[in-house]
């Protein structure tokens, strides 16, 4: 089980709870939060996706209203594997999907 870094005192609401069931993937080392700031996107659901890969594992973006919020993976994991973690830990997933 990973370790989850809380270094700053503001987050995307719901952000958290999320990286919380990602760090508990054993693969996964260190899951850090970092800087928070505004966008012009207006998305209401809270989204997580993975942009540039890094020395030690990816950063990811995490979105929700006109909030967007950086977030770094320490792992070894390959991207498509980090894509699937983030699908099966994300909160709605029970929705189905369009077309369904």
């Amino acid at each position: 089980m990973g370790r989850l870094v809380q270094n700053h005192s503001t987050h995307i609401e719901g952000l958290i709870k999320w990286l919380k069931k990602i760090s508990a993937f054993d693969e996964i080392k260190t899951v850090t939060p970092a800087s928070l700031s505004k966008t012009n996107g207006r998305g209401e659901n809270l989204g997580l996706k993975v942009t540039v890969k890094t020395k030690e594992g990816y950063k990811l973006l995490a979105r929700k209203g006109k909030l967007v919020q950086e977030v770094f993976l320490v792992t070894s994991l390959d991207e498509s594997e980090i894509i699937e973690i983030i699908e099966k830990t994300n909160p709605k997933s029970y929705r189905k999907k369009k077309g369904c």
